[in-house]
């Protein structure tokens, strides 16, 4: 749907001074940005399944719903969503796949995906390929979900989400096979540290090949590897249990 898309800006990693703000950034194939209901407000509304689509901005497929009332939207595909399928939004909704209803009225146990951080504020949770939540627990304003980092973490129970898990699983097993299929996708080859000049990176130089000889680092020597870089947040009171642990 031409009308549902709009067009991206590639900023090739640069910021606003022209400066390079995140490396290997750079090429790619024009897309087009497919705009997404990632709030699914309109309750009541039965909507079919006109048709499921690849989108190159996502690791998701997505779907076009055609509304009962005349409105057409895209979002992303659960798992088993199917052509011709009905999907509704709203409290009164039945707990099946594409179904969008807040977390008072979903049972425990079930798996869902496009979870709201804030209600109200557009889903932010589970939006990837496979990915998906699970409901754990509710206890006054707040449900437990456990992420798909492990975490579990408290929610509002006005939040909405999605039943069910997000399709396209065999996502994980894709393999570029060639370096050009990662320049389609807007990638450049990545430098290991150790194989440039000692002008260019703390880990470069040395005497035939090297194995940096001092903790991984970045070219401006931060540590890369187990260095904790999460600073308190106001979310912490929020998490029950951290994904490491």
């Amino acid at each position: 749907m031409k009308s549902l898309t709009e067009r991206i800006y590639k900023t090739g990693g640069r910021n606003n001074y022209g400066h390079i703000s995140a490396r290997y950034i750079g090429g790619g194939h024009k897309q087009r940005y497919r705009v997404i209901d990632f709030r699914r407000t309109k309750d009541g509304v039965p909507a079919r399944v006109a048709s499921i689509e690849y989108d190159p901005n996502r690791s998701a497929r997505i779907a076009l719903l055609n509304y009962a009332d005349g409105e057409r939207r895209y979002i992303l595909a659960p798992d088993g969503l199917t052509v011709g399928q009905k999907v509704m939004s709203g409290t009164d909704a039945e707990i099946s796949a594409g179904n969008c209803l807040p977390l008072h009225a979903i049972p425990l146990g079930t798996n869902l995906h496009n979870v709201e951080l804030l209600p109200g504020r557009s889903s932010r949770v589970a939006r990837s390929a496979g990915s998906f939540c699970q409901l754990m627990a509710k206890e006054g304003d707040y449900a437990q979900l456990r992420l798909p980092s492990g975490e579990v973490r408290k929610f509002h129970v006005n939040c909405r989400a999605v039943v069910g898990q997000v399709g396209n699983i065999e996502h994980e097993n894709v393999s570029y096979g060639k370096a050009g299929r990662r320049r389609w996708k807007g990638r450049l080859g990545s430098v290991r540290g150790v194989a440039m000049n000692p002008v260019d990176h703390p880990m470069g130089g040395g005497e035939g090949k090297s194995s940096g000889g001092r903790h991984p680092c970045s070219p401006w020597g931060k540590i890369t590897k187990g260095l904790k870089t999460r600073r308190r947040k106001l979310s912490d009171s929020l998490i029950v249990r951290r994904r490491k642990k």
